[in-house]
């Protein structure tokens, strides 16, 4: 039994897209049993490219039903099939989006048309499902649109079952359904990442966590450790059961909340920033042994953007300066600052040059006391001493609106 799906979303940023259409037809090898074609009011802006190319306004979505409306038929007409799509990994993200949304699991086993039409039809020019169908003499009405391309996608399935001559279509979904394998492993711990800075905890079988991480990127760091070819990544590979994140926004607050939990990432700073002969240059600290690093950096790379930052401001070009602006002795301040997520803001507390605590709020919410920021404040009870250098980092790269600390 399949599900033929095609989606077509608002075109928001990857991981915020919206469900705007949405087309599935049942096939169970020999004839549409099923079939479910829907508008979907995103509640959010459809961009203007997504308009032109799927002729889908905002006036069209305005009475269809919200995803929450429709999701007991999506799951209905899915039930027990596996779910085929051309590019099914888009797909499968945007129902899964949509049903975490609503805090349902949405899972099932996946057929991509894509690399099946590589294999065998391997003469094709393009494998786009408009030109791949149009070379194949396939029908394709309303491209662009959820309905149009979903039928097509099936008559190309309908196709490639018949070239199947081995029978490898049948014997790949028997072995969705009953493997276990690695790559199904993987493919499932990882699916849900967002692409965006946090902690990464991995989780045993029993709950425990064996593994976390600050990283850059969630997904990519994740899929990254499990494709390595590393020993030191093995025992985590095979025990691994679980993937919990958390978003952090900037890389003090991750290393705040980190440290909040007890948790502790071992960070190599090789490089420093220096000053001689009235010229800033970036140098590896063992390179300068007699002179001490104004600010240390984890990669040359970003030791060479801080030089330039500071040939570019005139304020700074003395180290003289440079000192005295990133000074933190008897600093009563409140550093503000882009949050996790969208609509959020974040705030480091300073008292006497020391940081006490950390926070986040609304975007729209003014700190306008100190027994708001108390109520607002996470306490860091441990010395952040070794933040020193991340701070100084942050205040020459502007990353934080300052404030005096509010009575």
């Amino acid at each position: 039994m399949y599900s033929i799906i095609d989606i077509e979303s608002n075109g928001a940023g990857f991981r915020k897209e919206s469900i705007i259409e949405v087309a599935i037809y049942r096939y169970d090898g020999h004839e549409i049993v099923d079939q479910f074609i829907s508008l979907v009011n995103p509640q959010s802006e459809i961009t203007p490219f997504v308009q032109k190319l799927t002729k889908i306004t905002p006036k069209m979505v305005k009475t269809a039903p919200k995803f929450h409306e429709i999701a007991k038929r999506v799951i209905e007409i899915t039930e027990g099939s596996t779910l085929v799509g051309h590019n099914i990994d888009f797909d499968y993200r945007m129902l899964r989006q949509e049903f975490k949304r609503l805090g349902y699991d949405f899972t099932i086993n996946t057929l991509d048309t894509i690399p099946l039409a590589k294999k065998l039809i391997p003469e094709a020019e393009s494998y786009s499902l408009g030109k791949l169908v149009k070379s194949l003499g396939i029908p394709l009405s309303e491209q662009h649109r959820a309905g149009g391309d979903a039928r097509a996608t099936l008559d190309l399935l309908k196709l490639l079952i018949i070239k199947d001559e081995d029978s490898e279509i049948i014997q790949q979904q028997f072995e969705d359904k009953n493997s276990n394998s690695y790559v199904n492993k993987v493919r499932n711990l990882t699916q849900d990442l967002p692409s965006e800075r946090g902690i990464l905890y991995f989780q045993n079988a029993d709950g425990k966590i064996i593994f976390s991480d600050f990283v850059d990127d969630l997904s990519k760091s994740a899929k990254k450790i499990f494709t390595s070819k590393l020993k030191r990544w093995e025992i985590l590979q095979t025990e691994t059961e679980k993937i919990h994140y958390e978003l952090t926004g900037n890389h003090i607050l991750a290393k705040l909340m980190m440290k909040t939990k007890g948790l502790h990432k071992r960070e190599t700073l090789s490089f420093g920033l220096y000053y001689k002969n009235g010229k800033y240059f970036a140098d590896k600290i063992s390179q300068q042994k007699e002179e001490k690093p104004i600010i240390k950096f984890r990669s040359f790379t970003q030791g060479l953007k801080a030089v330039a930052h500071l040939k570019s401001n005139e304020n700074l070009s003395d180290a003289e300066d440079l000192l005295k602006f990133i000074d933190l002795k008897k600093r009563n301040e409140l550093w503000l600052s882009t949050g996790r997520t969208l609509g959020e803001k974040s705030f480091l507390l300073l008292e006497k040059g020391a940081l006490t605590g950390y926070g986040f709020y609304e975007f729209h919410t003014q700190i306008k006391s100190k027994k708001q920021i108390n109520q607002l404040k996470i306490e860091i009870k441990t010395s952040a001493h070794d933040l020193q250098n991340d701070l100084k980092l942050g205040l020459l790269k502007g990353d934080f609106e300052i404030i005096p600390l509010p009575k």
